[in-house]
């Protein structure tokens, strides 16, 4: 594996599963395997769970870590090929790739959707230009197009509670006050895709899905019957992709309560807001996975930064 940028990268989930929950018993089992290297993290976009999941695994590793803001601190950046630099940006990707490239052995990137132009935002400019001209492995810590090391985590995390072979699961969107991106729910989908389990996707019609993503999915616009007989329920806002980067709704019907979940397990990558996407009661109870995902997210990295040393 060269680099870690999608699901794509996984070549059989079931094994991965199983080495990160033995990365879980133990792991500084292979904190020899970073020793004198260095992991570079890029943050173009804030940052809570996997800054400092990543961090944390990195340690386990043995690795270094160094950490840059660089939609604060870096310079603006261009992109394009052929091109007169007498405008804003002020460094090109190439040469900031390869700099960075030098200094890191890895290098992790964040970087969201604009939500603004479908076309650019397909590109994925940032995580795709470092990697073509970093000379490192590089890894996805949420691009424009997917966030697989949140879906790794939420895999993890079905496999140590589910309770029957093939579970159904439940994506279901949820309000929200912002235009969210579609990354989260689109590499769940694509890893749900892999694993043994029967997924159906409810939302309010107009929030269909990337129809490359989603193929042969079940879509469910009544909420309450697509819950009907899930072990899992994993909720999450997005905007409209075929109106893309649009709200177009806000119907707090759509929000998970503790009635409409039932005996089945509630899943969110967080943040996540109290009593808009889901009620504090749901959060609070012993249905909720949320902490545990979060946890997951340490070993999931550790295990894609793990594979990126060894090879």
């Amino acid at each position: 594996m060269k680099h870690f940028l999608g699901i794509g990268a996984i070549d059989d989930i079931h094994s991965w599963i199983r080495e990160a929950r033995d990365l879980k018993k133990d792991p500084a089992a292979f904190y020899d395997l970073g020793k004198n290297k260095t992991l570079g993290l890029l943050f173009f976009n804030n940052s809570l769970r996997t800054r400092m999941s990543t961090q944390k695994a990195a340690f386990n590793l043995g690795l270094n870590v160094l950490v840059m803001n660089v939609g604060q601190d870096g310079w603006s950046l261009e992109f394009e090929d052929n091109v007169i630099m007498n405008g804003e940006s002020a460094e090109h990707i190439k040469e900031a790739a390869g700099v960075l490239g030098q200094y890191c052995d890895l290098i992790g990137v964040r970087a969201f959707a604009g939500l603004e132009d479908k076309e650019q935002d397909e590109k994925d400019r940032i995580l795709n230009a470092l990697a073509t001209y970093c000379g490192v492995p590089v890894i996805n810590m949420e691009g424009t197009l997917g966030h697989p090391l949140q879906a790794l985590a939420d895999a993890i995390t079905i496999a140590e509670h589910k309770i029957v072979e093939r579970p159904k699961v439940v994506l279901s969107w949820a309000p929200h006050p912002r235009a969210l991106p579609h990354a989260v729910p689109h590499s769940f989908i694509r890893m749900t895709h892999q694993i043994d389990a029967d997924l159906v996707i409810t939302h309010p019609e107009g929030y269909e899905l990337d129809p490359r993503v989603t193929q042969n999915t079940a879509i469910e616009y009544d909420q309450e019957k697509a819950l009907e007989g899930a072990d899992f329920v994993y909720v999450k806002n997005w905007s409209s992709y075929t109106q893309y980067g649009k709200i177009l709704s806000q119907d707090s019907n759509w929000m998970m309560t503790r009635e409409k979940l039932s005996a089945a397990y509630f899943m969110h990558c967080l943040p996540l807001r109290r009593n808009v996407v889901a009620s504090g009661e749901v959060l609070e109870g012993n249905r909720s996975l949320v902490m545990q995902q979060a946890n997951n997210r340490t070993y999931a990295v550790q295990l894609v930064l793990k594979k990126l040393l060894g090879s």
